[in-house]
Parts: structure tokens; sequence; C-alpha cells
């Protein structure tokens, strides 16, 4: 069996790993436990009870988190020559078509975000391939297919999000950096909760959100009290 580390000696003796913490509780905790020189990523893990497998339990959505998410987004937006403009008074980083295509299809991938016009899906479209497994998929029903390209840009710079669960039915999204305060965090992690929630599928049986817990880049999981929050949530 490995020793711990210094940090990780520290860390236990600030919180029980086994406790459900309310998720107030759990941010105040996960900031205490964090002992990294950068700015870490504050990430929430939610285990839902669905099998992805099947359509109408394969959870997706957007959120736009009130504190945003503490990192510079970098935008590219595809779209015809009329939008350009439109996209880059936004704050777009990038803005074209034809010349990032082709960038894309030779690999180039060094944006977090891509937004098109509809008019242009069909190019776009055979970037599957690439865009796909990274996540960079533009999607009507994250927002990133749509002709107002101002809004969507100002939506990603501004905070606003998109998750998917994974094949084990798990959602990973990250909710802040460790330089927030714990009441930042909390915001940003019962907005991602919240619509969560609501996306539960209506055929389900049985639980759905069955855990959930919040950590750093580098730091254990603070379990978070589920049941307590969706008590708190309803009233």
């Amino acid at each position: 069996m490995s020793r711990l580390t210094k940090n990780q000696k520290a860390a236990l003796a600030k919180y029980e790993p086994a406790k459900l913490y309310s998720l107030k509780e759990a941010c105040e905790v996960v900031k205490d436990i964090t002992f990294t020189k950068f700015d870490a990523s504050v990430e929430v893990s939610a285990n839902l009870g669905v099998d992805p497998r099947k359509a109408n339990q394969m959870i997706r959505g957007v959120v736009t988190l009130p504190n945003g998410t503490g990192k510079t987004v970098r935008v590219l937006v595809l779209c015809t020559p009329d939008k350009e403009t439109e996209a880059k008074e936004a704050g777009a980083d990038y803005v074209g078509l034809d010349e990032y295509v082709e960038k894309i299809k030779a690999g180039w991938t060094d944006v977090d975000v891509i937004i098109c016009t509809p008019s242009v899906m069909a190019k776009v479209g055979a970037l599957g391939r690439i865009l796909g497994p990274r996540g960079l998929m533009p999607n009507p029903k994250t927002g990133t297919v749509t002709m107002d390209v101002a809004s969507a840009v100002k939506d990603v710079k501004g905070g606003k999000i998109d998750f998917k669960v994974d094949k084990t039915g798990i959602i990973h999204a990250a909710v802040g950096k460790a330089s927030f305060t714990a009441e930042q965090i909390c915001e940003n992690a019962a907005a991602l909760l919240n619509e969560i929630i609501k996306l539960k599928p209506q055929a389900l049986k049985g639980t759905y959100l069955k855990s959930a817990a919040i950590s750093t880049t580098m730091s254990a999981g603070v379990k978070i009290d589920v049941k307590a929050f969706q008590n708190n949530a309803e009233k």
C-alpha cells in the first residue's frame, strides 16, 4: 500500500471521505483540501440511474453558470461572410469558413467551442470524425448551430456549458476554479445539478440522481448529500 503524501494527510485531517456533505459544506471543504500551486478546475461528477444506451435515457443539456467558468473560452465561428462581422463583434476568437474547414481537416482543433450557422452544416458535417471525439461538433440542442451567432458567442463566453452523460451513466462537468469563493462554486454547482434534475426521463423507474461529488483537478472527491439537495430544491 502506497504511503500518503503530506498533502493527502493534510486533506484527510480536514474532512471525512465517507461523509455526505451539504452542497455548501462540500464546496467549502473542496477549497480547504486543494493544495495545487496552479488555479485548479473544480468539477462536479453526478452518477445517474440511467441506461445511456437507450435513446430516451441519453441525458444531455446546457446550463449557464451564474459565475462563469473561470477560464478563457476560445470560440470558432464557421459562417458565411454576411455573418462574420456579427461574430467578431460578439467576441469570437476565430471567424471564417473554408480556410478553417481545411485547417481542421489538417488536424487543427485549438479551440474550446465551435459555433456555426445552419447553412454551413453540410461542410461542418464532413468534419464529424475529427470534431465528434473531441466534443467540438456543433449541435442545435446545445445552441451551437444557430443564425444568432452573436448571442451564441456571448453565452459561451459568459459561462454557458454543455454536459452529457457518458457510457457509464456519469456526468462530469467543470463548474469553476479553485480561486472562486466557496459561494461562487456552490452557486455554479447548484445550477448544474438543478438542470440535471430537470432532465429526468419521465419513463425512468428507480433512483435518477444516485450520487454526486465535487473535486478539483488533483483533490479527492467530496461527497454531496443529493437527497438533501433535492429536498431543498423542491421547497
